[in-house]
């Protein structure tokens, strides 16, 4: 029977008698997909171009995926302890959320920091913050992510200097530096500097891990925030991508072997609700990276070919009606993940929506990886969803539809052109307004927020930060600042060095040794660089 003749045969006569739901026949994708569907008939395996059924060849039957969930809240002393507990409970990673001040280069004692020092991650001025905050945490042993951009430099620098506090090597060192700049200036706003100077030190770090730290994955290309701001699955996907290419094209211009620093360039996607699409989206995501690293950079190891993420369920879609229900939504999100193949995962608490997730929240959202992990069976099996009709044509479809804008943007100028002309924050803001627009009219549901409200939701516990802390930790950094010796010759030669073409990483970790503060370090390059002031978007 052809799909043709079912739709006219058996399809027809029973939507004449039943209709199909209204939400059905809002979303526009296939309602039955077929072999027809699926225009790529060749066979494909796990480990090989163009790793659409992942990059490894066993899956997860050699090597879990790294259960890394993000925190920091307060002072380095509080959140090391969080770190020890969540360690404790069978965490594999430790990743590092760090407040506002320190994304945007100021020292907790600025006037700049008041009212915001430890709220939205953990507050880090100097080496001896860093060094508390891993007290007890072996660095030679224990992979570690960092969630910092625009300074990414600098704080790349303090972990470096307090593993040589520990006596690890530097070649020892494991863990990913997000130092994704371009997304800051698309969705996020934590920028310093302008993008030439902001994309100068990135590719120094790309360079000075290429040669001194070969197990660090020099950056994290984001799609997280920019799908946390709105935009659709396509547009995460291409910008992602889009952000990818254009570091790579820097790194070369100045002189770097694709092969020398691509197999260290990860990747960070958003898990979202729409569960089938979005194990489709990791699936198309790989295969781009390969044919884009293999045409046109002529990429010779397979590693630099192979696209490596990581995967953190979708904060926006947590609701503060019902968090309970927030348990059930980061479970759907993070099997998709696993489904599309992560190398490494956090789920978000369930109580997100509301403030610092308690311990209780964030031991849930441990024990749903857990859960998937040893009790579901999925691992047993690599790309267990490949050869479903409806997974293969959503995989193509989505780098049919990816390309074309990938396509686009290199039409219009690059990467580059588009952020500062504003031509991807308005297809985001697009995107967004769409999706809050078919909330409010219910034609997405969102449960608890437009369909089964409850008038009274139970009261969850939000984990406070302890003020009296954040001030004696501002008290101790102008202690230190007035006992350390003269620094002005570390911060001098940081300026001095950013006219020039040489890497600032080296003169960066001799000033943090030498207890030279972020801001510090931070302004003395706004005073050579200045800082960057987007333009407004019609």
């Amino acid at each position: 029977m052809s799909k043709k003749q079912w739709e006219d045969e058996t399809l027809k006569p029973t939507l004449e008698k039943y209709p199909e739901r209204k939400e059905a026949l809002l979303d526009e994708r296939e309602r039955l997909n077929v072999p027809e569907d699926v225009k790529n008939t060749e066979p494909e395996f796990p480990g090989s171009f163009p790793y659409t059924r992942g990059i490894h060849p066993t899956g997860y039957r050699g090597k879990m995926w790294t259960m890394r969930q993000y925190a920091g809240f307060g002072t380095a002393e509080e959140t090391n302890k969080r770190f020890r507990y969540l360690l404790d409970e069978g965490q594999t990673g430790l990743s590092v959320a760090f407040d506002l001040p320190t994304q945007i280069g100021y020292d907790s004692d600025d006037p700049m920091s008041q009212g915001e020092v430890g709220k939205v991650g953990v507050a880090i001025d100097t080496i001896e913050d860093m060094k508390q905050l891993f007290d007890g945490v072996p660095l030679d042993t224990v992979s570690t992510s960092m969630t910092i951009n625009a300074p990414a430099s600098m704080l790349l620098a303090m972990y470096v200097a307090t593993g040589q506090s520990q006596g690890v090597k530097e070649s020892q060192l494991r863990g990913t530096i997000q130092n994704d700049i371009l997304k800051e200036y698309i969705a996020r706003g934590t920028y310093i500097f302008p993008p030439e100077q902001s994309m100068r030190l990135t590719t120094d770090v790309f360079e000075y891990c290429s040669k001194n730290i070969p197990k660090w994955n020099t950056i994290s290309v984001s799609g997280y925030h920019i799908r946390e701001a709105g935009c659709s699955t396509e547009q995460e996907l291409a910008f992602t991508i889009a952000n990818g290419v254009t570091y790579a094209r820097a790194a070369v211009e100045k002189g770097l072997d694709v092969d020398d620093f691509a197999p260290r360039m990860a990747f960070f996607f958003n898990g979202h609700n729409d569960f089938l699409h979005e194990i489709a989206k990791y699936r198309a995501a790989r295969q781009i990276w390969a044919r884009i690293m293999k045409k046109e950079f002529n990429a010779k190891n397979e590693k630099s070919m192979m696209l490596r993420f990581h995967t953190q369920t979708g904060g926006s879609t947590l609701t503060a009606q019902q968090p309970h229900n927030n348990v059930v939504r980061t479970a759907i999100q993070a099997l998709s993940a696993v489904l599309g193949g992560t190398q490494s995962l956090h789920t978000n608490s369930m109580d997100e929506a509301l403030g610092l997730p308690s311990e209780k929240a964030a031991r849930v959202a441990l024990r749903t990886q857990q859960i998937i992990a040893e009790e579901s069976g999925i691992p047993f099996t690599i790309d267990p969803l490949a050869g479903s009709y409806t997974i293969e044509s959503m995989t193509e479809e989505l780098v049919t539809n990816t390309m074309e804008i990938i396509e686009r943007i290199d039409t219009n100028g690059g990467m580059l052109q588009c952020i500062e002309e504003g031509w991807v924050q308005s297809q985001i803001m697009d995107s967004a307004y769409k999706y809050q627009r078919e909330i409010e009219e219910n034609e997405r549901i969102i449960v608890g927020v437009n369909k089964y409200i409850d008038e009274e939701d139970a009261k969850s516990e939000v984990t406070k930060i302890n003020e009296e802390l954040i001030k004696e930790k501002i008290g101790k950094l102008l202690i230190l600042k007035e006992k350390r010796g003269n620094v002005e010759e570390y911060i001098d030669k940081i300026a001095q060095y950013a006219t020039t073409d040489e890497n600032l990483l080296p003169h960066i970790i001799e000033a943090v040794n030498a207890k030279v503060s972020l801001g510090e370090i931070c302004n003395s390059l706004r005073k050579v660089w200045g800082e960057y002031r987007p333009k407004d978007i019609i």
